[in-house]
């Protein structure tokens, strides 16, 4: 045991290497983004944060449109993760059943849109005159909700981990597809549905092309583009200054970009480690052909 642990050490520190090559930019992020502006441009500030600051986000935090596009980013994350979900889970169940005679190309024709997609503009005229969902809450809901990658892995955890013999034993009860989805089916899944709701709930949380395509009523706008303006009006405003002024405005224009990064990820950061131990097993399963 003792000659084991010896020899998993090299392993062990190429492990902590690794971890410390990816956590340090996002560790490094959030003490700029709380230390003395001029600090962090001079290269100061690398481990931790020196004299304290929090002038960025008091500025970020001035602007109004920040808490609406936080509520709209909120509610299209829910909205979105939860239509996404209704509408994968029955797909890649249908898709598992081998007695499902259209299978094979049923699946050829989902793969194809994985590879070859209409275009923007085709699809912009489809949502915009013909759904009628531009400029629209449902935009942002409706029209991407499927994912194919996500459904794959979904559809590959219930052909390689659910047995036939459940099926059977539902059917002897008189469980129909439905009812055997919903019973059997999802309370055996919860480490495959934990994967694609994260999966689903990141993608959502992050959409900033959809949005800049389709919305142009403020009131609508995702927090990525608030952030996005903001960080715009920044580097216009240190552009115009000269001299010293400019070179405090750009301190201000870096400070606020870190905040930034930091109000934009941190949900997400702090939703990631209750669903963590779920993603070795999520990733496996996406390895499996079938």
């Amino acid at each position: 045991m003792k000659e084991k642990t010896i020899s998993n050490i090299p392993l062990y520190l190429i492990g902590v290497l690794i971890f410390l090559v990816v956590a340090y930019p996002l560790y490094f992020i959030i003490i700029a983004s709380i230390s003395d502006p001029g600090m962090v441009m001079n290269g100061e500030v690398w481990l931790i944060p020196k004299k304290i600051n929090l002038s960025g986000y008091q500025e970020l935090f001035k602007v109004n449109d920040i808490w609406i596009g936080y509520r709209n980013t909120v509610f299209y994350t829910i909205a979105g993760t939860a239509v996404s979900m209704i509408v994968t889970v029955p797909a890649a169940y249908a898709l598992s059943r081998r007695d499902f005679k259209a299978r094979r190309p049923a699946m050829l024709y989902f793969m194809l849109t994985m590879f070859f997609s209409g275009g923007l503009i085709p699809t912009y005229l489809v949502i915009s005159q013909m759904l009628h969902m531009d400029n629209s809450f449902w935009v942002m809901v409706l029209p991407f909700c499927l994912n194919v990658y996500n459904m794959i892995i979904m559809r590959t955890f219930f052909e390689s981990s659910l047995p036939g013999e459940l099926w059977e034993a539902a059917q002897l009860d008189g469980c129909t597809h439905a009812c055997y989805l919903v019973k059997v089916v999802l309370p055996l899944s919860r480490a495959v549905l934990s994967v694609i709701v994260l999966y689903y709930a990141v993608a959502k949380w992050n959409e900033y092309f959809t949005a800049l395509i389709y919305i142009r009523d403020k009131s609508l706008v995702p927090l990525q583009i608030v952030l996005r303006d903001v960080l715009i009006q920044n580097e216009a405003f240190t552009g115009a200054q000269m001299g010293a002024a400019g070179l405090e405005a750009s301190k201000k224009a870096n400070l606020i970009k870190y905040a930034s990064i930091v109000v934009a990820t941190m949900p997400m950061m702090i939703i990631y480690p209750f669903l963590q131990k779920y993603f070795e097993k999520g990733v496996m399963i996406g390895a499996v052909k079938g």
